[in-house]
């Protein structure tokens, strides 16, 4: 099961109260205060890590609770602090504190960390009061209580190249071709029902990571369908591949269908409809490819690519111009 949104309660542990004790041995008179401090609670650690793909984990519980530092004791014996609870996440998880409506974090960056709830300081022991003229205190100090949030964990894939398109354009078999990733593949519309990652190798020091998104219908961009859940994956994407299948199984105009799909990016986003985009004609085996491929030259009044995932035409010409296209914007912005 895929989940990119969650909702959970974390509490940070409470620190353990402060001892009050006084040392009793024979032959030591006035021994002295000796009670010791409480140990810190448990803090809730969120952890980018590079093994996790998705908020599943995470979703079958709501509340997340840390243990609480453990009280002093006599014999100036402190409290064992708690180990802190992580939470482990993937890459490209917002953490929004959902009360104050503020971001906690974005973690971008595999190891990326961020404390969500700060586990409560443990209390002092009357050792920590005595003095040259307090020598018999009796004051301790109780555990702080640890932080309580309620946070939103929402998922934005992180990904080089976002795959857009219509259901059934090619977008999983290209995906398959171009790198290991393995979704599922059939010959019906919206077998994809949540964003597959894959990276693809060019060479030793070259490579980049290509996101295969849901097909897109006409209103995802106002929330139609899964609209929301699929745009937002395609938010961080540097450079888009738009797939434009030339014979539609459902029948409609493959040339309206490409226009359909840029004005909803535009309407979800301005800035993501402005995205560097390769255009390409898929499944350039069937016979009405190179028709459409020359009209869609006209349209677009420049030469879109013509590939098949299934025949391998084009594939080598297409990772070399993603490439170029992801190297050209990485300088455009350093």
């Amino acid at each position: 099961m895929f989940v990119d949104r969650v909702i959970i309660e974390v509490q940070a542990g409470r620190g353990g109260d402060g001892c009050c004790s006084f040392r009793r041995e024979r032959y030591i008179p006035r021994g002295g205060p000796d009670g010791g401090n409480g140990g810190n609670g448990g803090s809730i650690i969120i952890s980018a890590e590079s093994d996790v793909d998705n908020l599943s984990a995470i979703a079958h519980r709501k509340h997340w609770r840390a243990n609480n530092g453990k009280p002093g004791q006599g014999s100036n014996k402190h409290g064992r602090s708690a180990q802190d609870m992580i939470l482990r996440v993937p890459p490209g998880t917002i953490i929004i504190d959902e009360e104050h409506d503020f971001v906690l974090k974005d973690l971008t960056e595999i190891g990326e960390t961020v404390n969500a709830a700060k586990g409560g300081k443990g209390g002092r022991g009357n050792t920590h009061f005595k003095s040259s003229t307090n020598r018999a205190p009796r004051q301790t100090t109780q555990g702080e209580e640890g932080e309580h949030r309620r946070l939103i964990l929402e998922l934005k894939s992180i990904a080089d190249v976002g795959l857009v398109g219509k259901p059934n354009a090619g977008k999983s078999t290209l995906l398959s071709r171009l790198s290991r990733a393995r979704p599922e593949i059939a010959a019906y519309p919206f077998t994809t029902k949540h964003p597959n990652l894959g990276r693809v190798t060019i060479d030793l020091d070259r490579s980049f990571v290509i996101a295969d998104i849901p097909g897109l219908i006409e209103g995802a961009h106002a929330g139609v369908g899964l609209g929301h859940e699929f745009l937002k994956h395609i938010q961080r994407s540097g450079v888009l591949v738009h797939l434009v299948e030339p014979e539609p199984i459902d029948g409609t105009d493959p040339m309206e269908n490409y226009r359909s799909i840029r004005a909803e990016l535009m309407q979800y986003d301005e800035e993501l409809g402005s995205r560097p985009e390769i255009v390409c004609v898929t499944k350039a085996e069937l016979p009405a490819a190179e028709e459409f491929h020359q009209k869609l030259s006209s349209e677009l009044d420049r030469d879109p690519l013509l590939i098949s995932a299934v025949t391998g035409q084009g594939l080598n010409q297409l990772t070399s111009a993603i490439f170029e296209l992801l190297k050209a914007t990485s300088v455009k912005q350093d």
